[in-house]
């Protein structure tokens, strides 16, 4: 763990399937965070390993745990004493590699999300992108039942009838930030 800036700086993981909100929620926990006058930063990790083209041998790309190390703490560094991450880790052995990248201590919050809506949410957001709504369709209930059997979360918050703020504001009170 990290012990030269930031004193008492933690990070907090929003996970959950494919189009259950993470980065929406994520986001706007930082803005409330900014709000009340707290050091903050937002991280969505899928920006963190896009490249092209990704090593064949890691579906997701490792290149994130690079890339989050030096990102965290360049916020750290800074002052940052919360950061607020969006994205997913499939298992036990993923959570404790990202903390280890971060750190710092990390709480991780699973959105969970009725899959007939997310899968509405899909339809909306790739409506003209038929190949990668059918590849987001397929993952939503892949992943859904992954993290179902991984219990990597500390908490879970049911995000179906949530507002984004609503949900972002239940989600930082949970994590004790509030």
């Amino acid at each position: 763990m990290r012990t030269d800036s930031a004193p008492g700086a933690r990070a907090l993981l929003i996970t959950g399937t494919v189009g259950a909100g993470k980065t929406s929620v994520a986001d706007a926990a930082g803005d409330l965070l900014t709000g009340s006058g707290v050091p903050n930063a937002v991280i969505d990790m899928d920006w963190l390993r896009r490249s092209w083209p990704a090593p064949a041998d890691d579906r997701f790309n490792a290149l994130l745990l690079r890339n989050l190390r030096c990102v965290a703490g360049n916020y750290l560094d800074a002052g940052v004493t919360r950061l607020v991450l969006a994205g997913v880790v499939e298992d036990a052995e993923d959570r404790r590699q990202c903390e280890k990248a971060l750190g710092v201590g990390l709480s991780v919050c699973r959105l969970q999300v009725e899959l007939p809506v997310v899968r509405q949410r899909l339809c909306r957001r790739h409506a003209d992108e038929p190949e990668a709504l059918r590849w987001h369709l397929d993952r939503s209930g892949e992943l859904d039942g992954i993290l179902d059997r991984a219990r990597v979360e500390d908490f879970t918050l049911d995000a179906t009838h949530h507002r984004v703020d609503e949900a972002a504001a239940a989600v930082l009170e949970a994590a004790g930030w509030r």
